[in-house]
């Protein structure tokens, strides 16, 4: 599984993904680093078979309504500690990689739970 964190995210969670073995990348590390558009995030993101990481509701209803980026990580926790999203992702990180094999998925990330949609 490879994730790509978009630019909300902090480079300690990238770090974490990749001490967890992990291939990661931030969206400033390519294409246009920060301004990047969100639809290119996306589209690299299909091409070269990235799960997205992101806080941004965009993402979550381009997955909805046109199934891209085919793989999200959408986090809705507002502003907590990266201590906090760093033990969550921990937690769930077994249970998030078991979806690789999927084509299309969406996990969204709430203070009470975790959702999966599986297309």
């Amino acid at each position: 599984m490879k994730f790509l964190c978009d630019v909300h995210i902090s480079y300690k969670i990238v770090k974490q993904l990749k001490y967890l073995g992990f291939e990661t990348v931030h969206v400033n590390e390519i294409l246009d680093k920060s301004a990047t558009k969100d639809s290119e995030i996306s589209n690299f993101a299909d091409v070269n078979n990235y799960v997205v990481v992101t806080k941004d509701s965009d993402f979550r209803d381009s997955f909805l309504v046109k199934q891209t980026p085919q793989k999200l990580i959408k986090i809705n926790l507002g502003n907590i500690s990266n201590r906090k999203l760093q033990n969550i992702f921990s937690e769930n990180i077994f249970s998030i990689s078991k979806l690789d094999n999927k084509n299309c998925f969406m996990v969204e990330i709430d203070t009470e739970s975790i959702n999966y949609i599986v297309l």
